[in-house]
């Protein structure tokens, strides 16, 4: 009896074939439910106690978008014991293209987030970065979910390359009139990446110089010395020369002072090392050498070179002032003059 009852047939399978496919489906959910309840929360429970975060963050996107895609896997296999429709069948692997499609594409954004915010920003955290990420963020997520797109679109059976070759003219003509802003927002990925300055540091740039106070996609905004706001375009930036001084390990300073021609020989050979000997006694600073270098057309030139810890200039120039002030100082006990321009005028009787 119980046997007749199994082997009528219902839309081409038997009740016998019904149940060994909700038997498998319940097996399969079984097993995914301990994978997901008993190991994944063990591995999460070992993540915790270790120091780094990368292992955290595996198990959570292991859970987040394995587990959805073995529930569909068991689902799938379930059916494949059953002779189905041929439009049913071709649903269900639609519907699994689909859905794979998806949460590959949510598990390479959240890869790309984990990668800038975790692994990049954290490694020099400033919240201006973390807000330009924020606003490129967008960007980055439709780039995925295009390229996801054409991915899907390719698999369900669409000639993408007809479709992409129709517009191909229209994409040109796109393409020309957006080069400026693509330029410009490429340029931010690699002002991003290879990071030659951030905000916060003084840079020049040809006749522009200030300090760097936004990072934006298409433009970096620069408060001058002056006090107003410089914007130029990152592919201006990038294409250019930056000399970045808030990276600055050691100022090279060479300056000149000059003498009257009535100094006397011991007194110019005395100049050297009184000024070595004012440099070397103030903070962060570095001799390097004092010369007498040439006769001026009304002085006798020295050369000093020196170098000051740090790039700040105001210390810089804190240094400067007390170094000629010393200098000036030192000169006046000797009783040695500074030049300035003259002409002695000689007359003669004739």
């Amino acid at each position: 009896m119980i046997q007749d009852f199994l082997q009528q047939t219902f839309f081409q399978n038997r009740i016998l074939d019904y149940l060994i496919s909700a038997g498998l489906f319940l097996l399969g959910v079984v097993v995914v439910s301990v994978f997901k309840r008993i190991v994944l929360r063990r591995l999460k429970s070992w993540a915790e106690k270790t120091a780094t975060t990368l292992d955290d963050f595996l198990i959570h996107i292991t859970g987040k978008s394995l587990v959805p895609l073995l529930y569909f896997g068991v689902f799938f296999l379930s059916t494949r014991s059953l002779t189905l429709n041929p439009t049913l069948e071709e649903a269900i692997e639609v519907i699994g293209v689909v859905l794979v499609t998806i949460v590959g594409i949510l598990f390479f954004i959240t890869i790309v987030e984990y990668t800038i915010r975790d692994l990049w920003l954290k490694k020099k955290y400033d919240v201006k970065r973390e807000k330009s990420f924020r606003g490129v963020l967008p960007a980055i997520k439709v780039i995925i979910w295009a390229l996801g797109l054409v991915f899907l679109l390719d698999n369900l059976g669409f000639k993408i390359s007809a479709v992409i070759a129709g517009l191909g003219i229209g994409g040109i003509a796109v393409a020309l009139a957006a080069q400026a802003i693509l330029g410009d927002l490429f340029s931010y990925f690699a002002i991003m990446i290879d990071r030659p300055f951030e905000v916060g540091d003084f840079i020049i740039d040809g006749e522009y110089l200030g300090t760097i106070e936004h990072i934006g996609i298409k433009t970096t905004r620069i408060r001058s010395l002056g006090g107003e706001q410089l914007v130029l375009s990152n592919t201006d930036l990038t294409n250019s020369r930056v000399r970045n001084y808030k990276r600055m390990a050691k100022r090279r300073v060479v300056f000149r002072l000059g003498v009257t021609y009535q100094t006397t020989h011991q007194q110019l050979q005395e100049i050297p090392a009184i000024i070595r000997h004012i440099i070397e006694d103030i903070k962060d600073t570095d001799f390097d050498r004092a010369h007498f270098a040439s006769y001026g057309d009304f002085s006798l030139i020295f050369e000093i070179v020196y170098h000051v810890t740090g790039g700040d200039y105001n210390k810089y120039m804190d240094i400067q002032q007390e170094m000629n002030l010393r200098i000036k100082e030192e000169f006046e006990k000797r009783g040695v003059e500074f030049a300035y321009p003259t002409q002695t005028l000689f007359m003669s009787k004739t």
